[in-house]
């Protein structure tokens, strides 16, 4: 068994072409170990059962069964399994009162050296829609904090950003420090996003600090969400409608 970890981290997001629109929040994490039974080390955090935080398998995936039975078929699929041979870390906000919403959660997929070979970027929009891009070396090296691993958009995520250019992944992961850097492209337009954090020993008191400094955990991110599309709008930028989600679950 291991111990599930805490992460106060911050996000920022910052977007170009017109109108531009920039802001940074703070959003606390956990990161789970995957594949363990997780141990149940604080009073205020629970699997499975209702907590003022809690993590449920449902909420990722394909919300049926174990949401890393659903993440290792992926990499089993993609031919990753030699090389992704060590323990897999999930970095997602949890539910708070009961209530989950993850703009974007992130698996990470180490070797039996500890070397991050492959990443799940696990992408929600407010439409209730999901869509997975695997992040990973063609040639199966390992993935440094120096790397821009590349994909081609095909899932609608804001409504006012077209489907179109491609993102450029980096991320950055240590026993301390956590980080995930995404720079959307298209043309002149497009969007700046990271999420940045330190990992630190989950504690009652860390939770309990974080439940009064950032209120409502996910329902506060998703009330932020709609605050910012309201600036957005509000500042003359066009809505799109919401297109049909790609076919394919998993972008390469």
């Amino acid at each position: 068994m291991t111990a599930p970890l805490f992460v106060r981290a911050s996000t920022f997001h910052g977007r170009r072409g017109g109108p531009t629109n920039d802001f940074r929040y703070d959003a606390d994490f956990v990161l789970l170990p995957m594949g363990q039974t997780i141990k149940d080390t604080v009073r205020l955090f629970s699997v499975e059962r209702r907590n003022l935080f809690s993590f449920r398998h449902s909420d990722h995936g394909d919300g049926e069964g174990k949401a890393d039975a659903w993440a290792k078929a992926i990499i089993d699929d993609h031919d990753l399994t030699e090389i992704c041979d060590g323990e897999t870390w999930l970095l997602t906000q949890p539910r708070c009162f009961g209530f989950a919403f993850n703009p974007v959660s992130f698996w990470f997929f180490l070797d039996c050296d500890g070397e991050l070979r492959a990443v799940l970027a696990e992408v929600n929009n407010t439409f209730g829609d999901r869509h997975i891009y695997l992040c990973r070396h063609s040639d199966g090296r390992p993935i440094t904090s120096q790397d821009r691993i590349r994909a081609d958009k095909v899932f609608h995520v804001s409504p006012f950003q077209k489907v179109a250019g491609a993102y450029h992944f980096r991320f950055h992961f240590s026993k301390d420090r956590i980080g995930a850097w995404i720079d959307f492209r298209d043309g002149e337009n497009g969007l700046y996003a990271t999420v940045t954090g330190s990992v630190e020993e989950m504690t009652d008191r860390e939770l309990a600090a974080s439940a009064l400094r950032l209120p409502f955990g996910a329902l506060r991110v998703l009330s932020l969400i709609h605050w910012q599309a309201l600036k957005l709008k509000l500042k003359g930028a066009e809505y799109l409608r919401r297109p049909a989600p790609p076919k394919e679950q998993v972008t390469t």
